[in-house]
C-alpha cells in the first residue's frame, strides 16, 4: 500500500444547507462542518437547528462519517447562558467535536462539558509551535492553523505535537489574518469575529489614481499539493464555502477525493479530472496561497473583480430587458449568471431560460459567440459577467432532503471502550471493560477462566472485530482500545456472551446516566456564571497607560502616564542593548508586548530577547497571541498581561487569562457600551484595561501589495485606510482613530480603572493635545466611536 493511502488524511467539507451536506455526503467527504443558528462564523448560511442538527448527525453516523459544529464566534456576557445550553444539547447529540474561536466555549466545554472534542478555528490565529502545544495543554484536540503558513512551516510543527492539525486547501482566501479583521466591524458594527463580515475587502478602493481590488484576494486551490500535504502529517484537509452552493460542494470534493484516493500511478489522470471538476465550481482565479511559498506572485489579482465566478464577458448593449454580449464560456438554457456592476455594488445572479445567438433562439451556443440573453437587473454598458453555475448542477430540494433525513432514522449512541485481562493467582482470567457514553463511565469485569495463548498477537484487532457487531443494539463501536491485551485465545462462543451482555447492561443503565450527568453539568455551569457580587476594578487605584511605537519613546510616555507599553519586535532589537541601562530604574512601569504573529524560524531570537529583558529586571510582558505563553512560562516571576487581539469579551475568557496566569486584561476594542458594563462590573481577581484612544488596524495581511507602496487608499464612499509595512506584514489602519474620551466618567461609573491610550500611529506633534484631551475627559474631534454606542452586532 502507498504512503498516501496508507496516512490518508480525512477529507473536511462546508455545509451550509441541507442540499449541500447531501452534496459532501455523496461525492466522498469524510467529515462536514456546519453552523446552528447562534454562534457560527457564517451567520449569514442558512444554519441548521438542533432537531435538524440531530438528524444529520445520525445519517453521517449511519455512514461512518463526522460531523463538526462551529461554534467559532466571539460570545457577549449576556449569551453565555444560551451558550450553556447549546453546549448541553450538543453533549447529549454526542458531536464529533466543535470549532472554537472564544477561550469562554473552550472554558465551558473543558470544565462542564468534556465529552465534546475540542478544535480551535483559524481565527484563533495560530500559526507555530508553541501555539499548538500550548492549545493541546489547554485540552485540544484538533488545531486549524492559520492560512499564512507554508508547507514546510506545517510538516515542521506536525512532527512536534500531539495535537490533529487540520489545513485549508480549497475555497475562499482571507485578505487579512484570520480572527484579526476589523474591518466589517468598524464600517458598520457587523463583526467578522461575530460571523457577520459584510466583505469590504471585495471592494473597489483607489490608490494614486488607480482603481483597484486591492484586498480581493484569489481563491486557494492546492488541489496539486495533496500527496504534499499528506506527507507533511496533515490530518484534515478543509475545504471552504459554508456560503457556496451545494454543486460547488459536491465538485470540489469530488476533485479532491479523486486525488487522495489515486494511486501514484494514476495520479497523473485523477489529477487532471479533478481540475476539469474544479473549473466547473466557478470559483474566483486559483492560488496555491502561502503553502507554496511565502510571498505567491499569485495570490491577489487587483485588477480582477472580486466576485466568484468564471468571467463570461462585458455587456456590449442594452436594451428591451436584455443584454448583448460575447461569452468567452459555452452556455446553456438553464446555467446561472451574475451581472457584476463595475461600481460597489453586489452583483445579482439568474438562470437563464432564454438564449439567442445570431437572432435565433437556441439551446445552447460556444465560447466566442455573440449572445443576448434576458436580465432582470439594470444593466449598463460594462458591466461584467460572471457564469455563476451550470444547468447540470447538483441539486435537491429541501422536502427530498427531509426525507432521506428521516429515512436515517435516529442515531446511535458512541461508545468508547477500553478492554484489558488479568489473571489471579490461580491462573483464571478476567476481562475488565471500561466503556464510555459521552460523559457516562461504566466498568464491568466478566470472568474467561483458564485460558490458552492466542495464535496471534493482534489482539486489539480481533476485539475491535468482535465488539463492531452491535447488532440491533442502539449503539455503534465509535472506538476501542486494548493496549496490552495479553494474546489469548477466548472462545468465540464467550466472547459473543461478554457482548451482548455487556451492550444489555449499558442499555439498561447508559442513556439515564449520561442525561442526568448532562443535566448536571449544565446546572453547574449556568450556577457558575451567576457566582460571585459584582464590584469590577472599584477600589483599585486608576492607571494611565500610553502604548508608543520604539523602545527610544518610553521615557516620554512615562513623563505622562503610570506605565508604557511598548512593541517588541525585531527591529527593537538594535535599540535595546544602548537603552535597557537608563531603563532599568523604571523596569516596573514598562510591559513589554509580543507581536501577534511570530512564525517559528523568529522564536530563537525572540526568546533571547525575552531572556535579555527579564536579566536586565524586566517582568511585565503582554501577550497577543496563545503561542506566546510558552515563550513567557520558562521566566520566573512574569507579570503577564492580556492583549486585545486576544478577544476578552466575556467574563469566561477572562477567567481563562487569570488561570492562565495574567493579572491584567485589555477589553475587546470591538465592544460597545452593554457589555462593556458588564464585564467592567463583574467579579473577576483580573484588572480590566480599556484602550480609550488609538488607531483601528483593520486589516494585517501577510500577502504583499506590490501596487500600493504606502500612503492612503480611499474607498468609493471616499473612506480612507493607511497602508504601511511592519516586520514582514502589511498593515491596513482606519484614518480616523478611535477614541472613547468624553466618556471617561461614564466608564469610571461602570467600575473602569485602568485606561489605554494608544499613541504608537500618533504623529509626536499631535500626542500631547491626545493626553491633554483625556486629563479633561473632552471629546476630540475627527475620531471614532466605533460600535461603543451604535453596538456590536
Amino acid at each position: 500500500m502507498s504512503a498516501l493511502l496508507r496516512n490518508k488524511p480525512e477529507l473536511l467539507a462546508p455545509c451550509g444547507s441541507l442540499e449541500a451536506f447531501f452534496a459532501a455526503m455523496e461525492s466522498g467527504a469524510d467529515a462536514v462542518y456546519a453552523g446552528l443558528r447562534e454562534f457560527s462564523a457564517r451567520a449569514r448560511a442558512k444554519n441548521f437547528t438542533l432537531g435538524q442538527m440531530e438528524r444529520m448527525l445520525a445519517y453521517a453516523h449511519s455512514k461512518g462519517r463526522r460531523m463538526y459544529i462551529t461554534l467559532n464566534t466571539l460570545v457577549k456576557e449576556r449569551e453565555l447562558p444560551q451558550l450553556v445550553e447549546t453546549l448541553a444539547e450538543l453533549a447529549r447529540l454526542r458531536v464529533d467535536g466543535v470549532i472554537v474561536q472564544d477561550m469562554a466555549v473552550a472554558r465551558l466545554v473543558r470544565t462542564h462539558f468534556p465529552s465534546i472534542p475540542l478544535h480551535a478555528s483559524t481565527q484563533m490565529t495560530i500559526h507555530n509551535l508553541p501555539g499548538v502545544l500550548q492549545l493541546e495543554e489547554l485540552g485540544f484536540e484538533r488545531v486549524v492553523l492559520a492560512r499564512e503558513l507554508q508547507l514546510f512551516d506545517i510538516a515542521a510543527i506536525a512532527g512536534q505535537c500531539r495535537a490533529e492539525l487540520e489545513v485549508f486547501v480549497h475555497g475562499a482566501l482571507c485578505f487579512c489574518v484570520s480572527g484579526q479583521c476589523h474591518f466589517s466591524s468598524l464600517l458598520g458594527g457587523h463583526s467578522g469575529n461575530r460571523g457577520r463580515c459584510a466583505q469590504p475587502c471585495r471592494r473597489l478602493y483607489s490608490h494614486r489614481g488607480k482603481e483597484g481590488y486591492f484586498f480581493s484576494p484569489n481563491d486557494l486551490s492546492s488541489i496539486e499539493m495533496v500527496p504534499e500535504l499528506v506527507a507533511a502529517g496533515v490530518r484534515s484537509l478543509k475545504i471552504e464555502g459554508r456560503m457556496k452552493s451545494a454543486d460547488y460542494v459536491a465538485k470540489v470534493v469530488a476533485a479532491y477525493r479523486l486525488v487522495l484516493d489515486a494511486a501514484p500511478e494514476g495520479r497523473k489522470e485523477a489529477l487532471a479530472a479533478a481540475k476539469g471538476l474544479l473549473k466547473d465550481s466557478f470559483g474566483r482565479a486559483p492560488t496555491k496561497g502561502f503553502l507554496a511559498g511565502r510571498e505567491p506572485a499569485d495570490i491577489a489579482n487587483p485588477w480582477l473583480r472580486g466576485g466568484t465566478g468564471r468571467f463570461t464577458g462585458e455587456v456590449k448593449r442594452v436594451g428591451g430587458g436584455r443584454i448583448l454580449f460575447e461569452t468567452r464560456d459555452s452556455l446553456r438554457v438553464g446555467d446561472r449568471l451574475r451581472l457584476q456592476p463595475k461600481s460597489d455594488m453586489a452583483g445579482q445572479a439568474w438562470t437563464l431560460r432564454e438564449l439567442y445567438s445570431q437572432r435565433k433562439k437556441v439551446q445552447e451556443c460556444p465560447g466566442g459567440a455573440m449572445v443576448e440573453v434576458a436580465c432582470p437587473f439594470t444593466a449598463a454598458v460594462g458591466d461584467a459577467l460572471f457564469k455563476v453555475g451550470a444547468a447540470d448542477a447538483f441539486g435537491l430540494s429541501d422536502e427530498a432532503a427531509l426525507r432521506k433525513l428521516k429515512a436515517a432514522g435516529p442515531d446511535r449512541l458512541g461508545v468508547r471502550l477500553e478492554l484489558s485481562c488479568r489473571a489471579d493467582q490461580a491462573g483464571s482470567w478476567t476481562l475488565t471493560a471500561v466503556a464510555r457514553l459521552g460523559a457516562a463511565v461504566f466498568t464491568y469485569g466478566f470472568a474467561l477462566g483458564e485460558l490458552e495463548p492466542a495464535r496471534t498477537a493482534a489482539m486489539e484487532e480481533v476485539l475491535r472485530s468482535r465488539f463492531g457487531e452491535t447488532g440491533e443494539t442502539p449503539f455503534r463501536l465509535e472506538e476501542l482500545r486494548a493496549p496490552d491485551f495479553p494474546p489469548l485465545f477466548i472462545p468465540p462462543a464467550r466472547l459473543k456472551e461478554i457482548r451482548r451482555e455487556l451492550y444489555h447492561r449499558l442499555e439498561q443503565e447508559g442513556g439515564g446516566e449520561q442525561k442526568r450527568l448532562i443535566g448536571a453539568a449544565r446546572s453547574a455551569a449556568l450556577a457558575a456564571l451567576q457566582a460571585g457580587a459584582r464590584h469590577g476594578n472599584q477600589g483599585e487605584k486608576e492607571e494611565l497607560l500610553i502604548r508608543v511605537a520604539r523602545p527610544e519613546e518610553v521615557r516620554w510616555a512615562l513623563s505622562q502616564a503610570d506605565t508604557a507599553v511598548v512593541p517588541l519586535h525585531r527591529a527593537a532589537a538594535h535599540a535595546l542593548p544602548h537603552l535597557l541601562a537608563r531603563l532599568r530604574g523604571d523596569a516596573g512601569r514598562i510591559v513589554w508586548q509580543l507581536p501577534f504573529m511570530v512564525f517559528d524560524a523568529d522564536l530563537p531570537l525572540y526568546r533571547e530577547l525575552l531572556t535579555t529583558l527579564h536579566d536586565h529586571g524586566f517582568r511585565r510582558f503582554e501577550a497577543t497571541n496563545h503561542g506566546h505563553l510558552p515563550l513567557l512560562a520558562p521566566l520566573p516571576e512574569v507579570r503577564l498581561s492580556i492583549g486585545y487581539r486576544l478577544f476578552s469579551l466575556n467574563s469566561q475568557a477572562l477567567h481563562c487569562w487569570r488561570e492562565l496566569g495574567a493579572e491584567r486584561a485589555t477589553l475587546c476594542l470591538e465592544d460597545d457600551r452593554d457589555n462593556l458594563a458588564e464585564l467592567l462590573a463583574a467579579d473577576l481577581p483580573l484588572s480590566r484595561t480599556v484602550m480609550v484612544y488609538g488607531p483601528v488596524e483593520v486589516m494585517t495581511t501577510r500577502i504583499r501589495m506590490k501596487e500600493v507602496s504606502g500612503g492612503a487608499v480611499q474607498s468609493d464612499r471616499g473612506e480612507l485606510y493607511t497602508v504601511r509595512g511592519q516586520q514582514g506584514m502589511t498593515v491596513i489602519s482606519a484614518a480616523t482613530p478611535f477614541s472613547l474620551i468624553g466618556h471617561l466618567a461614564e466608564l469610571r461609573r461602570m467600575g473602569c480603572s485602568s485606561f489605554l491610550l494608544d499613541l504608537s500611529e500618533t504623529a509626536p506633534q499631535e500626542r500631547d493635545a491626545v493626553v491633554a484631551a483625556w486629563r479633561g475627559d473632552r471629546p476630540l474631534s475627527g475620531t471614532t466611536l466605533f460600535n461603543y454606542e451604535r453596538g456590536l452586532a
